[in-house]
């Protein structure tokens, strides 16, 4: 059966089969294992690489694809995943376009205007009108939804976990493509089903023109350097600026796996207003020294020179740089439904939770940082520091392991490691197994 015609049925409800995948038969797949068994969380981008040999790498080492090729120059992979299967089909993909809370997009090549951009959610009259080509669906944060789309992070253990962004996954029908454009960011391209022809360019800017008449950044000049077709398992790295433009041949599904690169204009925004929240009314610009002014309009050096040293008392102080920044990294974009009851003690909670292991939450973002004598920890935008040696031993475990047995925190004596693991169920950081 046609894909186009698959998945205007999922739109209206009717389960079909497509592309070599299983029966339509929920928006999202049911959860399978994780780690030590955690329906919520796979072994996903935490733990700190012990190896420098990563399968999805190929024959190079983890160090030779930073040294040479991170942020630097793209990369193709034949087979980076061996046999890969989807873990989402492009049905199930499809129902997740249909979701208020999903963020979705459809790009029409031949639209009611040239390069036609929808946003979602979309209803099964849009797939019912949809043309046979040159149409691609895109979806952001998949890993977000669906737990076994999480799952391929554990590829991806050489590169700093609070870096990722989200999985983006597109659905394209034959010849479906959004055009040659470049990304700001670093990603990883996985064919997950059917051929997609890419063509790579050279670094672009925003000095680079682009077509007009559309909401697309879409490149009216390109060069094309490299062109490879690829098939399932192989992979694609591209680094920040790199121009590409990825055809689909015959119909075709995409995984994208993008990083977080925040811009310097983000940064600075984004630090001061950190700051600023932070600072009373009274401290004000002071000129104690001031001298007789040459002329009474001029702004002199020594003004500029006071205000850099104001400046300089919070952009050279690391201890509110690394708090912002792992707050900053660590927020979550898609954030889930706030939990209905809240345990108010420590007493309630081990009682409730008697005999239950406790695992980190499937879209948890998690990191942390070691000042001298303490570990800060970084979750869901948030800080929880570390002080007593049972809480900083409490904080690398659950850097480590992601998730921490009954026994052990239950058996946490010092208040502070009782107030985190509290704080942390509360906010379904860390949820149990049932």
């Amino acid at each position: 059966m046609h894909t186009l015609e698959n998945i205007r049925n999922v739109a209206e409800g009717v389960p079909t089969q497509r592309m070599g995948t299983s029966l339509f038969s929920s928006f999202a797949p049911p959860p399978r294992k994780g780690v030590h068994g955690n329906p919520f969380l796979s072994n996903a981008f935490y733990k700190e690489p012990e190896m420098s040999t990563f399968p999805i790498l190929g024959k190079i080492s983890a160090e030779h694809f930073l040294d040479t090729y991170w942020q630097k120059k793209p990369l193709l992979i034949p087979q980076a995943i061996p046999d890969f299967q989807s873990p989402i089909s492009a049905d199930e993909l499809a129902g997740l376009s249909l979701e208020p809370e999903v963020e979705s997009r459809l790009i029409l090549e031949h639209g009611n205007t040239p390069w036609e951009l929808r946003h979602g959610p979309f209803t099964e009259e849009c797939f019912a009108t949809l043309p046979e080509k040159h149409w691609t669906l895109l979806v952001q944060a998949v890993d977000h939804w669906v737990p076994e789309v999480r799952e391929l992070l554990e590829q991806f253990h050489f590169l700093p976990g609070w870096r990722l962004d989200d999985i983006m996954i597109s659905y394209a029908a034959d010849g479906g493509n959004v055009g040659p454009h470049f990304d700001q960011y670093d990603v990883f391209l996985l064919q997950a089903e059917g051929k997609r022809r890419w063509q790579i360019g050279p670094v672009y800017n925003e000095h680079s023109p682009t077509l007009k008449d559309t909401p697309l950044h879409i490149l009216s000049e390109f060069e094309v350097q490299q062109d490879y077709v690829l098939e399932p398992g192989d992979m694609l790295y591209l680094p920040p600026g790199v121009g590409h433009h990825g055809v689909a041949e015959g119909e075709c599904m995409t995984i994208s796996i993008g990083f977080r690169a925040p811009s310097h204009r983000d940064i600075l925004m984004q630090f001061t207003d950190f700051v600023a929240d932070q600072l009373p009314e009274r401290l004000r610009y002071s000129d104690a020294d001031q001298q007789l002014p040459k002329h009474s309009l001029e702004i002199g050096d020594d003004a500029i020179d006071r205000i850099q040293s104001i400046l300089q008392q919070y952009t050279q102080n690391r201890t509110l740089l690394a708090e912002w920044f792992g707050k900053h990294m660590t927020a979550q974009k898609y954030e889930g439904e706030p939990q209905e009851q809240a345990f108010s003690n420590w007493q309630e909670l081990t009682n409730t939770l008697d005999g239950e292991d406790l695992y980190l939450g499937h879209d948890t973002r998690i990191a942390f940082h070691k000042p001298s004598k303490s570990i800060e920890l970084f979750i869901n935008g948030e800080l929880f520091t570390g002080d007593h040696s049972e809480t900083q031993h409490l904080i690398r475990q659950l850097s480590d392991d992601h998730y921490l047995d009954f026994e052990h925190w239950s058996s946490l004596s010092h208040e502070p490691s009782q107030s985190l693991i509290l704080k942390l169920v509360n906010i379904e950081a860390l949820m149990s197994s049932n």
